[in-house]
């Protein structure tokens, strides 16, 4: 087989994340060749994800290069990707998940998100919300760019700690920088949160595809992911939207907990549901509807109105 073109972000984890893919690829035989490419994510750095506008912040200028053939994969992380990808593009596979808890990461090994003057950097709107929700009395900053550059402005002094996803924060080896894993049952991850996504146009040839789905997927991982995208889908989530939920596969039987928060953390709304594994998607949509109907419609009208808002406000 030809040598196959990967498309990726040019920062350390995306690096790594399209190394790891190439490795999988290289131990079933298949040559690979990463391509950088700069994303609107990558060079916008000064105002928050949710500011800029949150479908393809991460994606857009990568899926221009896969509609024009000069790759034949992109390589994401998987809670990057937009809940609906735009025609002509599909997700073929997941790599292996990781562990996929929420950490606080800092100097000082000893601060506690109880501490009453803690100031910790993010910049998902969702792990803001449910801080608001559990630690009222944390401050937060916003704390953007890539792993390395949000640990310097945090060394610089922007905030005594950050919160990030454990998987970047472990496959760029800071494990011990990692102060506390946040506990699953209160800080339920973004959907994909964790693993490796290979998105790719459908034109792709079939001996690519099924090439990548035998070396890079995990079927496991897959049917989980599926389920949660399927979460976000119905509900519209994007980057700028608190939603959260976390499937999981056992003997043949997915579980997935998922819900929203309302921006001020004051509202929390969380559902949990069981079904077979072969209905991934359908389970997280019904899910959503459940989410939906229990008052999840009304925050996230309220959510997408104070964004425009927001947007509208920056652009006077």
């Amino acid at each position: 087989m030809e040598k196959i073109r990967i498309g990726t972000r040019g920062s350390k984890l995306a690096l790594w994340q399209a190394d790891h893919v190439a490795a999988l690829l290289k131990k079933g035989g298949i040559e690979s060749e990463i391509i950088t490419i700069e994303t609107k994510g990558d060079k916008i750095l000064d105002v928050s994800i949710s500011k800029i506008g949150s479908k393809g912040v991460f994606t857009e200028e990568i899926e221009d290069q896969l509609q024009l053939g000069n790759i034949d994969i992109a390589v994401h992380s998987a809670k990057d990707m937009q809940s609906e990808l735009p025609k002509g593009f599909e997700l073929i596979a997941f790599t292996e998940r990781e562990v996929v808890n929420d950490v606080l990461v800092g100097m000082d090994l000893c601060l506690s998100l109880d501490k009453q003057d803690i100031v910790v950097g993010t910049s998902s709107t969702r792990r803001v919300a449910l801080l608001k929700h559990f630690y009222p009395h944390v401050k937060t900053v916003s704390v953007r760019g890539n792993l390395q550059t949000r640990i310097a402005k945090m060394k610089d002094g922007v905030c005594d700690a950050l919160l990030l996803a454990y998987a970047g924060v472990h496959r760029m080896d800071y494990d011990d920088m990692i102060i506390s894993k946040l506990p699953l049952d209160k800080f339920i991850p973004a959907v994909g949160q964790g693993s490796v996504a290979v998105e790719c146009s459908t034109s792709l040839s079939e001996e690519k595809r099924q090439a990548i789905r035998q070396y890079v997927n995990h079927e496991n991982t897959e049917k989980r992911l599926r389920c949660e995208r399927g979460f976000l889908k119905t509900l519209h989530g994007g980057c700028s939207i608190p939603v959260f939920a976390l499937a999981d596969l056992q003997e043949g039987t997915l579980t997935i907990k998922g819900g929203i928060v309302d921006l001020e953390g004051t509202k929390i709304i969380r559902k949990r549901i069981m079904g077979p594994a072969e209905n991934a998607e359908t389970i997280g949509q019904e899910l959503a509807e459940e989410v939906l109907k229990a008052g999840g419609d009304k925050i996230l009208e309220d959510i997408k109105e104070k964004l425009n808002q927001e947007q509208t406000h920056e652009s006077k």
